[in-house]
């Protein structure tokens, strides 16, 4: 059993790379999906993910109960694809809440705080392979707004947790794999 992060900005070929290990294993798998469709063009894009994605794949949407899915599907014989990490987190960070104020300190659900502790200790268990996609925002300027802030925030925070428990993390920049913990593999 091995745990990969797959680390990049958007349209870095992160996804792509992570779908090449995920094809290379020889082993079935199981495509976690946690794109919600909030918008139609949110929408377009999830049609176009589904389509693309090879038709032996087993797909499994799963907006915020990651943990729970990777427990389910993660299993000798597969390698389990999460994809994405970020849009988990936007699903967890916004579940229960109309809005968030424009300033000052954001709470975060309690749900969040479950959820990610969840998914740690399902790495730690898994049964097979995993391979978890993720964004890294935190290569910019500090964002305006409370709330995306507040979401720059725990994105690092996640990526750090995610990587620390890990065997691999990889950077993926113009389509270009790079090892930051771990050998590529």
């Amino acid at each position: 059993m091995s745990t990969t992060l797959v680390l990049g900005g958007a349209r870095s070929g992160k996804s792509a790379y992570a779908e090449k290990l995920a094809s290379a294993s020889g082993r079935a798998v199981v495509y976690i999906a946690t794109a919600r469709a909030g918008d139609s063009e949110m929408a377009q894009r999830i049609a176009h993910h589904r389509a693309s994605r090879p038709a032996h794949w087993t797909t499994v949407e799963e907006t915020t109960a990651l943990a729970a899915a990777i427990d389910a599907w993660a299993l000798p014989d597969a390698v389990v694809l999460v994809d994405c990490l970020t849009l988990w987190l936007s699903n967890l960070l916004f579940s229960g809440a109309d809005s968030f104020p424009d300033t000052g300190p954001v709470t975060l659900p309690p749900l969040f705080y479950a959820q990610r502790q969840a998914l740690i200790d399902a790495l730690a268990r898994a049964r097979g392979d995993v391979i978890l996609v993720s964004n890294e925002v935190g290569m910019g300027i500090v964002p305006m707004g409370a709330v995306s802030r507040a979401f720059v925030d725990e994105q690092g925070r996640l990526n750090q947790a995610v990587a620390a428990a890990c065997d691999r993390a990889v950077f993926v920049a113009a389509g270009l794999p790079l090892a930051l913990k771990g050998s590529l593999c």
